[in-house]
């Protein structure tokens, strides 16, 4: 007799208002694989595994679990019945530490108090176990996405789940996180586990997948074995035509400077150091310049004294001439489009409608105002739609969804899609291609080059190490707050740049006094001190 399938999901079909998510899928999940969801964003792969988990209710098919018919209601039911998942957009209590977040809804008490320290053992053991170091007494609200996203790994092994859902797990990490990560998932299918995985990206599954499931447009289109099928097939499955995998450009011609940072300095809220320190540079018209490096290294804190979230500490922004240093968001909006890293805190207003977000910073302006203070609903309407369409921004209903319907994917498209048609100077890109599919990420560095080809000036901040080699014209590596290295990207390779990136080499330091760039080099010598060569 046939082993039977972990998880076998038979025609699930599950509908939302204006559109089938799922329509008629089939999925089977053999015990001790790792079994990839490949799909276009808004494919439907998130929403086939969260009615797997009990979040959502198929209006049609069954699922199984080692051949039994089972029903699942909520994710309690899932829990018990061994399913765990980690989500794209974390489930976490803000306000909650790590390990009460890891323990929420399982808590041991006795006598009505709860029982930490026994908990704290077990979190400890399993971080070390598996190479998750996390701080448990770290409130959600003040670390990384990264940690986040080792908190949210740490909740579903700490309930000892036999199925793992993974959905959009690597969108969040840095290269060498990722390739941790994949090692978790290799230790815990020789465990005997059974991983499900939802991504975008196929090197990530020719790593680390046995077989994949190709999802477009909700419909199945079909699951074959990652060994013997090429990256090129897989992404003609998942978006139904080539996808172009290598970036296209001219060689850059930059003009005029734009923006000029000099002797930055922001400080940290997670430490007594400054997180940015004593930074300068200059982007140009007409040219794209990539600040790389290890998440947590400074950019997130740079972007927000650069957009005016955070004040600095010290230093001078310089933005077409005009010194913005003390400029407020709004002022600065109107010479700077920023794609923000967090587009859940600082892209959206995820219970408004779709069209309300695209005009959020210009819902102000004429062509979108009258005279008396009302909202010109038929121009943001028409508005939101042109984009829409020009971007593929995929939703239920249209400019009508409300933003937290949409996929996470087509939710970063729609902020792509406003901030690259605001008038602006600057183009900031924090991670603008994070959780997108091929096709979706081929269509982002298009638009990136135009705005630099339009003679626009963009500055991308990438942990994508295939990005940050492909796209800008110039790479600045940040380590520990400061520019360590001046890079180009057609001289450069992987190896250099991850020097760079883990401090151990540099070949720019900064004059505090008068901002000019000083190369040298500094390489870590056998006994461990720095000399400079």
């Amino acid at each position: 007799m046939d082993t039977p399938y972990a998880i076998e999901m038979v025609n699930i079909t599950k509908r939302f208002p204006g559109i089938i998510a799922n329509d008629n899928i089939t999925l089977q999940l053999r015990k001790g694989e790792i079994h990839a969801l490949l799909g276009e964003n808004g494919a439907g792969k998130s929403t086939l595994m969260s009615v797997l988990f009990g979040l959502y209710q198929a209006e049609e098919g069954v699922i199984k679990k080692d051949g039994k018919e089972v029903k699942i209601n909520n994710p309690n039911d899932a829990n018990d019945l061994g399913i765990g998942m980690v989500h794209q957009h974390f489930k976490l209590v803000q306000c909650f530490t790590v390990l009460e977040n890891i323990i929420l809804g399982v808590e041991s008490t006795k006598n009505g108090v709860l029982q930490m320290e026994e908990a704290r053992k077990k979190v400890k053991a399993l971080s070390e176990k598996y190479g998750l170091q996390v701080d448990p007494d770290a409130k959600i609200e003040d670390i990384t996405v990264g940690m986040q996203q080792r908190t949210e790994i740490l909740k579903m092994l700490f309930r000892d789940n036999e199925i793992l859902i993974f959905d959009e797990p690597t969108a969040v990490l840095t290269p060498q996180e990722i390739e941790e990560l994949m090692q978790i998932m290799r230790n815990l299918r020789a465990e005997g586990k059974s991983i499900l995985f939802i991504t975008h990206k196929l090197n990530e599954i020719k790593a680390v997948a046995d077989r994949v499931t190709v999802l477009r447009r909700g419909k199945y289109i079909g699951t074959v074995d990652v060994a013997t099928t090429s990256k090129e097939e897989m992404s003609r499955m998942m978006v139904g035509r080539d996808v172009n995998m290598v970036v296209d450009k001219a060689p850059a011609h930059p003009g005029k400077t734009i923006l000029k940072v000099e002797n930055m300095t922001v400080a940290s809220k997670m430490h007594a150091n400054n997180a940015v320190k004593n930074v300068s540079f200059e982007v140009h018209e007409g040219e794209i310049v990539c600040i790389a490096g290890i998440d947590g290294n400074g950019q997130t804190e740079f972007v927000y004294g650069l957009t005016g979230m955070e004040p600095l500490v010290d230093g001078k922004i310089t933005l077409c001439d005009e010194d913005i240093t003390r400029w407020s968001i709004r002022q600065r909006s109107k010479l700077l489009s920023h794609i923000p890293e967090d587009r859940h805190k600082h892209g959206l207003v995820l219970d408004y409608p779709l069209e309300y977000n695209m005009v959020l910073q210009r819902y102000y302006q004429p062509e979108f105002t009258s005279k008396a203070g009302f909202l010109k609903r038929p121009e943001i309407r028409a508005y939101s739609e042109r984009l829409e369409a020009e971007h593929d921004v995929r939703s239920g209903q249209g400019s009508i969804t409300i933003a937290r319907a949409m996929s996470g994917g087509n939710q970063q498209k729609a902020i792509i899609a406003r901030e690259i048609d605001k008038d602006h100077k600057l183009l900031v890109a924090v991670q603008p291609t994070r959780g997108l599919d091929v096709g979706a990420i081929e269509g982002v560095h298009r638009n990136l080059i135009k705005e630099r080809d339009n003679g626009r000036a963009v500055l991308l901040i990438s942990l994508e190490l295939e990005e940050v080699m492909n796209v800008p014209d110039r790479i600045l590596v940040m380590y520990e707050g400061e520019i360590v290295g001046e890079l180009d990207p057609k001289k450069t390779t992987v190896e250099e740049l991850g020097l760079y990136m883990a401090g151990a080499k540099r070949n720019v330091t900064v004059n505090a006094n008068t901002s000019e760039i000083e190369h040298s080099e500094v390489v870590d010598t056998a006994a461990g001190r720095k000399e400079e060569k």
